[in-house]
């Protein structure tokens, strides 16, 4: 008898990562000039009214917009982000006529809505920017703003000076 095990082969997924084009949304300008802006061109994505949505909007390396991306749909008052999906957006790879092409943001903005009206971050807002933050710097994806919206106002972690390096 021999010592020796045959081992069964079986069959190892194989996958690919690409971006699909998933509609458009208008805007007026190519390049946000401040956090106003941004809240603004935002409030057009969120869909649902009733849940929090946390948005990538993905930028080139002259921080001209070159997409969105949704990266959370939560409940009434939160929505689960974790780093490696909220930038999964920015470092993936498309798939075009000339084979695969690197369509990779140089920045990144985070933007999610607050269905109470109120705009003040959260405890977990704080610690999920800084997360994102310190994700985004390892990557070598600059993280340029995250922005809550509110009903009729928006609050701004770049502006308040709480993205830290």
């Amino acid at each position: 008898m021999s010592d020796v095990v045959a081992a069964k082969s079986y069959r190892v997924p194989r996958y690919r990562v690409c971006l699909v084009r998933d509609g458009s949304n208008v805007a007026d300008f190519r390049r946000f000039s401040n956090s106003r802006d941004v809240a603004g061109f935002s409030r057009d994505l969120f869909q649902y009214g009733d849940r929090e949505e946390m948005w990538a909007l993905l930028l080139d390396s002259k921080n001209r917009l070159i997409g969105t991306s949704l990266i959370s749909v939560g409940s009434l008052a939160t929505s689960i982000v974790h780093p490696r999906e909220a930038l999964k957006p920015a470092v993936a790879e498309r798939q075009n006529w000339r084979g695969a092409v690197r369509n990779n943001a140089a920045a990144i903005i985070f933007v999610h809505n607050h269905p109470s009206g109120d705009p003040a971050p959260s405890t977990e807002d704080r610690e999920c920017t800084q997360r994102l933050f310190n994700a985004g710097k390892v990557l070598g994806i600059r993280v340029l703003d995250h922005i809550v919206v509110g009903d009729a106002d928006y609050y701004s972690f770049a502006d308040a000076g709480l993205l830290s390096s």
